[in-house]
């Protein structure tokens, strides 16, 4: 009798174990996809070493895949070249209309290039364009040697940017991304950059653009087709720029804007151009489904005014860096959201345009949801000895 019960008692627990291991992974499965109001993100970008998806205009990161992890980031590298171009125009140092030559050294560079030769000189629209669109190495070197005299000083300013922005896990050794010792940087380093590349939202002019010519009306005339594919076959996508090398592999930080929205997806060792692009669309879809942006401030709009000591006006305008806005789940309202300026104390000339002089700080309960700079809308300089001398009059008299 005892060994009848116990054998009914292993064939028991035998027959549990089968509907154990049959009910419980669907059922777990099940649980994980049914949370109400979430999305699982844990595949958005499985294939890819490291990954991230950021909003843009509040920086806020919806989905990571070992972001910090320092890589060779191949051509994305440019993003920091094209800033640095696009940052000089705004500064007023370069015109897109301006020539610029090609050096012995930047024709000889290899990898991606638009072919330029020694004493070819291309305007900086052109050279912006062989950047952005076909990747060139000599186009982005040739400016380098321009914006800065030569290539290893640019590289510099590089560094510099890169430290400005606090991108703390990024080295650059080139303005290329070809393969050099100690040159790399991460997924959220380079989300970062791309953030502050689209304030000026005229590169998107050059990022955006799937085809185009280069030499128009000669007998050299050059056709550029981006390597971002999916700025033909994603609606929204306008940038920013791939990446390959052998040590690298595939390599994309890519932007797209439906309605009021930006987001940033950053893809780092992708197998194949094929799964870096299927790993893009993913987080791209995942953030327009999810997500809503709602615009408070463009950039460059007029926020605050702010008294200069020794300036040569007393006064000078303040407006916003960037643009500003808040993003909530969709469905959520930005109701109650309070604005403060904090602006800088005792404020002397002379100063530059951008210069920060100032703070937005968003908050909601207390509880500060977004800060952004604000900067001079112009230079300032120094009130000359007569400019000090009418000042005391017009004081003089008021005061008799």
């Amino acid at each position: 009798m005892e060994v009848c019960h116990l054998k009914r008692h292993i064939c028991a627990l035998f027959t549990l174990m089968i509907l154990i291991s049959m009910v419980s992974p669907s059922a777990m499965a099940k649980e994980k996809i049914e949370k109400p109001g979430e999305k699982q993100t844990s595949e958005l970008a499985h294939e890819a070493k490291s990954a991230i998806l950021m909003e843009r205009d509040t920086g806020k990161v919806l989905y990571n895949k070992n972001s910090d992890e320092k890589l060779a980031p191949a051509s994305m590298t440019k993003i920091m070249t094209m800033l640095l171009i696009m940052e000089a125009m705004d500064q007023g140092k370069l015109k897109m209309t301006d020539k610029v030559r090609t050096s012995d050294h930047a024709a000889s560079m290899g990898g991606s290039q638009i072919f330029l030769e020694p004493g070819e000189e291309m305007t900086v629209k052109d050279m912006l364009k062989g950047i952005a669109i076909a990747s060139g190495n000599d186009a982005s070197v040739a400016m380098a040697e321009h914006i800065a005299g030569s290539e290893e000083q640019f590289v510099e300013q590089m560094n510099k940017k890169a430290k400005e922005l606090g991108l703390t896990s990024t080295v650059f050794q080139n303005p290329t991304g070809l393969p050099e010792k100690d040159h790399y940087s991460t997924a959220h380093d380079m989300a970062k950059m791309a953030k502050e590349l689209l304030k000026y939202e005229e590169i998107t002019k050059f990022t955006g653009v799937y085809e185009d010519y280069l030499r128009q009306n000669t007998d050299k005339k050059f056709w550029l087709v981006n390597t971002n594919r999916l700025i033909k076959f994603y609606p929204g996508v306008d940038g920013v720029k791939t990446g390959f090398t052998g040590e690298a592999k595939y390599c994309l930080t890519a932007s797209a804007k439906k309605g009021n929205m930006r987001v940033i997806a950053v893809v780092f060792g992708a197998s194949t151009p094929k799964d870096r692009n299927a790993q893009v669309v993913k987080m791209l879809d995942y953030a327009f489904s999810q997500y809503t942006t709602h615009p408070l401030y463009k950039r460059g709009q007029d926020v605050a005014e702010i008294k200069v000591s020794k300036g040569k006006k007393k006064k000078i305008q303040l407006v916003t860096s960037e643009p500003i806005s808040l993003l909530t789940k969709k469905g959520e309202n930005v109701d109650q959201i309070k604005k403060e300026i904090k602006l800088t104390q005792d404020v002397t000339a002379p100063f530059s345009k951008g210069t920060k002089l100032g703070t937005i700080i968003l908050k909601k309960d207390g509880k500060v949801l977004h800060e952004s700079p604000v900067e001079a809308k112009e230079d300032m300089e120094k009130a000359g000895v007569w400019t000090f001398f009418k000042r005391a009059m017009a004081e003089f008299v008021k005061w008799k």
